[in-house]
């Protein structure tokens, strides 16, 4: 889609469709979308798991967020406290317009909805604590939360038309745009209408979506779409013509989750005028998943992603009309209508009806695949084999990405699912972790990756600490991937060049060999080789093996493979250290740092490890 001036957006917005039914329904026609639904096998998880939901809601009182949950953020630092409060009511909301849907008949399911409705329009803001400054006005203010929440509840307004009070529906169209249109027409521009990360999609997709159904008039809408069309713009040089995500995974599941929401709705009224599925770059962006598995639900997860990632069937399926060569996911990698602990509205509405329901079933694995990115440098590799599905993946690129961990060289392997050699993912959000302290989290700092300790230094953050990728294949039988990786370090204990070498050789139980090729001006004080996992080791220092055993609670998959790493004795003493972070969750979970000593490092010396499955 050419970026367009206002007189020629104008004429468009002059020409556009209603806003209407039609948006999501065949012919308008709600009545016998839910009629099938309901009788369908294919949503038939769907509806048990939302009914379940309901039936938990129903025995709770609606939370209230009130001054001492929303000074927690302030006073510690902490975002848990308060954003389980504010996703359950969210949750209730979600859940109770969905179940009104399915089941019309219903006068339970709309007094809770509307006791939703009503509670959330008299919140003190939609924005999260940890997105509100001191001096930040908690009305005027629009952060991803309160542009979704205007978002969610317009369309709620839409789908159940007159099902709704009248009175909570002017409520509805007064909220929103007190919180959301009025102050994004009225504001000289957010920070975040120039992001080239997920804040951009989803701000300015879900403030679009929202003046797209709630008829805020015609100069005002052209005047919203403007804008939002530069944002998206912004968000898009975020992506290389790769078409990856720096952020990780579950943030394209986000970010472009709600580009994808807003576009459609934007074709859609504009009768395909404006058509941001045409462009090549959001084609190649779409086809991101399907590159990032590596087995089960495991994921590639660098970055800020957790280790595994449900699919979003709706938006794959969508996503597959407009790109057919897209390939289906696998029918068990669905996501739960609970996973997602944010209770986001649009996904999971477009769960139910952007699903191809002839779609469901088929293969329960991805097929084999490799593939080199050259624009994030990123090497993703799964490979199917008699003995199983095995996942290599490793990283360059640099330490000033989005959501960015000091990881250059990182690398992890999987064995159906489990990962034996791991990437931690995304650690609990604090204050500190988007802070100053962020590196003194393992997850983020290069302390908890698989990359050289060099003189008790690890790697620095920065866009000039930056990987330079020498080679970089995949084929049927063998991927090769080497780095420079030199300038990862601070200057003081940096070697001249440091160049580390991944061979991954696809026999029917995989063999992944890494050399590290040192060169420094005068000898280090101490090289340390690191090696991440979440599993347990047994070390054989005389023999030069480690054997690492299948973590006992790797949530989603289950593994019997164990992986045997050697290495050379009389250059490398093995030991393994048991350490924990909270995980994004606010859970503790253990992890073990498995270190290689450099008994005599030289001014030029070579290190070598071999992982052999078994």
């Amino acid at each position: 889609m050419d970026h367009l001036d206002r007189r020629t957006l104008r004429e468009i917005v002059d020409r556009m469709a209603p806003a209407d039914l039609h948006l999501y329904y065949v012919s308008g026609d709600a009545a016998k979308f839910w009629r099938n639904v309901r009788a369908h096998e294919a949503y038939r998880q769907d509806l048990e798991e939302i009914e379940s939901e309901g039936e938990r809601l129903l025995g709770e009182e609606l939370p209230e967020l009130g001054y001492g949950l929303f000074s927690i953020f302030r006073d510690t630092g902490s975002r848990l406290e308060y954003e389980r409060v504010y996703f359950e009511r969210r949750r209730r909301l979600n859940t109770f317009a969905l179940l009104c849907l399915s089941a019309p008949d219903s006068m339970l399911y709309e007094s809770h909805l509307h006791e939703a409705i009503w509670s959330i329009c008299r919140e003190y803001s939609w924005c999260l604590p940890a997105h509100l400054g001191e001096n930040d006005d908690p009305v005027q203010s629009i952060d991803l939360f309160s542009a979704e929440t205007g978002f969610t509840l317009a369309e709620i307004s839409l789908l159940l038309g007159e099902r709704l009070p009248k009175r909570l529906r002017y409520l509805i169209e007064g909220e929103v745009n007190r919180r959301v249109l009025g102050p994004f027409l009225a504001g000289g521009g957010y920070s975040w209408e120039r992001a080239t990360h997920n804040w951009s999609a989803v701000c300015a997709g879900s403030v679009g979506a929202t003046a797209l159904l709630l008829e805020c008039g015609k100069e005002a809408l052209t005047d919203v779409l403007l804008r939002v069309q530069a944002s998206l713009e912004w968000y898009l040089r975020g992506f290389g013509e790769d078409g990856a995500c720096l952020e990780g995974l579950g943030y394209w599941n986000y970010g472009f989750g709600y580009f994808v929401y807003f576009a459609d709705l934007l074709r859609s009224r504009t009768r395909g005028e404006l058509d941001w599925f045409a462009r090549g770059k959001v084609r190649r962006i779409a086809s991101f998943p399907q590159k990032c598995y590596l087995g089960g639900r495991a994921v590639a997860n660098f970055s800020d992603s957790p280790p595994t990632h449900p699919i979003q069937v709706g938006l794959s399926h969508k996503l597959a009309e407009y790109y057919p060569e897209l390939e289906l996911p696998p029918a068990d990698l669905r996501a739960d209508y609970r996973d997602d602990h944010c209770s986001r509205w649009a996904p999971a509405l477009r769960n139910l009806i952007w699903r191809n329901p002839a779609a469901i079933g088929g293969k329960r694995e991805w097929d084999s695949a490799a593939c080199y990115m050259p624009d994030a440098q990123w090497l993703i590799s799964r490979y199917r084999s008699p003995a199983g599905m095995f996942g290599f993946a490793a990283k360059g690129g640099h330490n000033g990405e989005p959501h960015n961990h000091n990881d250059l060289g990182h690398f992890m392997l999987l064995a159906d699912g489990v990962a034996l050699v791991a990437d931690l993912g995304c650690g609990e959000y604090t204050a500190d972790y988007f802070g100053a302290g962020r590196y003194m989290y393992a997850c983020n700092g290069s302390q908890g990756h698989a990359v050289p300790v060099i003189d008790g230094h690890g790697q620095e953050a920065g866009e000039e600490r930056a990987a330079a990728v020498l080679e970089a294949s995949t084929g049927e039988m063998e991927d090769r991937f080497r780095l420079e990786l030199a300038g990862a370090y601070p200057r003081a204990s940096a070697p001249k060049s440091y160049i580390r070498s991944f061979a991954w050789h696809k026999s029917e139980l995989p063999v992944l060999e890494l050399q590290d090729l040192f060169h420094f001006a005068r000898p280090p004080g101490s090289l340390i080789e690191r090696i991440v996992t979440l599993a347990p080791s047994a070390i054989d220092q005389a023999q030069g093996v480690v054997i690492l055993s299948p973590p006992q609670k790797e949530t989603g998959a289950v593994s019997a493979r164990k992986l045997r790493l050697r290495y050379d004795p009389s250059l490398l003493s093995a030991r393994a250290e048991e350490q924990s972070y909270r995980d994004h969750f606010g859970r503790d979970t253990v992890w073990y740092a498995l270190d290689f000593h450099v008994e005599h490092p030289r001014e030029e010396f070579q290190v070598g490890f071999r992982f052999e499955f078994i």
